[in-house]
């Protein structure tokens, strides 16, 4: 820690009038998000953006927040227990400490995180970490008045460009990026058509018939191709550009979309051009098409404008230990039943055996669609105690795959609610704007 008396061993956090004493040693590795901000803080603004308030004499670091709620969430982070709301609060308060604290929903016991759940949905209503503290609301300017426009600057190009919602301008630039994903798909299904593939061959020299073989940009469809990238390409390098971390920005999964689907159509021009119009481009040919179905990516660009599916990407990564559950109890059935039904069908009567059923990998693709309730019809048990072992496994898919769905569709109500208030909050900035 950087910042504080000198000399001091412990550090105090008066939270509501409660005095908690830590070591700075522990303070370092904190489990709550905002505590162990206060390990880094280099300087008196950085403390006050973390706390409240500071006294350096005592080196005390003051919260205005509520001290029963507080102690419940200490008790949980030092392993006495598990967290469930405080008597005589409410719930929507009490997640509102959490929050700020640095804890999420799925920290509560699943008893609290129902009553949680249906008190949100009675009121739509979230609490967001990234809500403005009080000291912001009351109008915190930066340090110096010169880099106070520019940095205003920068904050209203980057939330154009990362919310949609924030105003009049970001809708609009919103809107053009969707149509640009939707065009480009739409070229993107309409080239692989016969009709389509027949008529491009027909504007080529009798040398030059495969389609992938061309520059792209010659054929309408390359020109529309190539205008589509462009704009993706200047867009991405723009919110780049504005971010205000970089290497974070890299990190975010919807960029490293956006990078598996830009990337594709650059690496085919270059091996277009590398080699030429020659024998080589026969065996580039398959490369070039897998990099650009590759653009298939583009279509995963509109979930920066569309809350449902932000809403399933958000899901998917909170309940990834249930997704992973899910596909464990899959597996262990699916080995248990291929390994039976190749028993029952194939290795008890070799002359009248199915042959469908001839290997183990080979019943497990009949396992899995007759989990899954889809039962193509491609091969079925022919013997008696096949089919009863049929029937016991359509019934066990069936209630394995239901276990963790309660799990996931909490969580899913959850995030969106999450999302539905904070694409709330920028309409309301953005009403705000456009009355001025």
């Amino acid at each position: 820690m950087t910042f504080g008396r000198s000399g001091a061993a412990s550090v105090v956090l008066n939270v509501g009038g409660a005095r908690y004493s830590l070591s700075r040693e522990l303070l370092k590795d904190f489990p709550l998000r905002r505590v162990s901000r206060l390990h880094g803080c280099r300087s008196e603004r950085d403390v006050l953006e973390v706390c409240d308030d500071y006294d350096r004499e005592r080196n005390e670091y003051f919260f205005d927040r509520h001290s029963e709620a507080f102690g419940f969430i200490l008790l949980y982070v030092r392993g006495h227990g598990k967290l469930r709301f405080a008597p005589r609060m409410c719930e929507l308060s009490f997640y509102n400490e959490m929050i700020y604290w640095g804890l999420e929903g799925a920290h509560l016991e699943y008893c609290c995180q129902r009553r949680l759940d249906d008190r949100m949905s009675d009121t739509y209503t979230f609490y967001s970490a990234d809500e403005p503290g009080p000291r912001a609301r009351d109008g915190a300017r930066p340090a110096g008045p010169e880099a106070a426009p520019s940095r205003r600057w920068l904050e209203r190009m980057r939330r154009t460009f990362e919310e949609p919602t924030s105003s009049l301008a970001a809708q609009i630039l919103a809107s053009v990026s969707v149509v640009f994903v939707i065009v480009s798909m739409v070229v993107l299904c309409a080239s692989t058509l016969p009709d389509w593939r027949t008529a491009a061959a027909d504007n080529r020299s009798l040398d030059d018939r495969s389609r992938y073989s061309a520059v792209p940009g010659r054929e309408p469809s390359g020109i529309i191709e190539a205008i589509c990238i462009g704009w993706f390409t200047a867009e991405c390098v723009v919110r780049f550009i504005v971010s205000k971390n970089k290497c974070e920005f890299v990190k975010r999964p919807l960029n490293i979309i956006d990078l598996l689907a830009i990337t594709p159509y650059y690496i085919s021009v270059l091996m277009t051009v590398l080699t030429g119009e020659n024998s080589q481009l026969q065996r580039a040919g398959v490369t070039l098409r897998v990099l650009r179905m590759m653009r298939i990516f583009w279509v995963i660009k509109l979930a920066r404008h569309f809350i449902g599916l932000q809403t399933l990407g958000l899901t998917l990564k909170r309940c990834y230990r249930e997704m992973v559950m899910l596909l464990v109890f899959v597996c262990v059935a699916m080995a248990i039943f291929s390994a039976l039904s190749q028993l029952l069908e194939h290795g008890l009567d070799l002359e009248a055996s199915n042959k469908d059923f001839a290997s183990i990998p080979a019943a497990c693709w009949w396992v899995i669609i007759s989990m899954t309730t889809v039962g193509y019809g491609d091969m079925y048990p022919i013997t008696m105690p096949g089919r009863i072992l049929g029937g016991v496994c359509v019934v066990s898919g069936i209630v394995l795959l239901a276990l963790p769905i309660t799990f996931i569709y909490h969580s899913f109500v959850q995030c969106y609610h999450e999302l539905k208030f904070r694409s709330a909050r920028y309409s309301r900035s953005l009403s705000a704007e456009f009355l001025n």
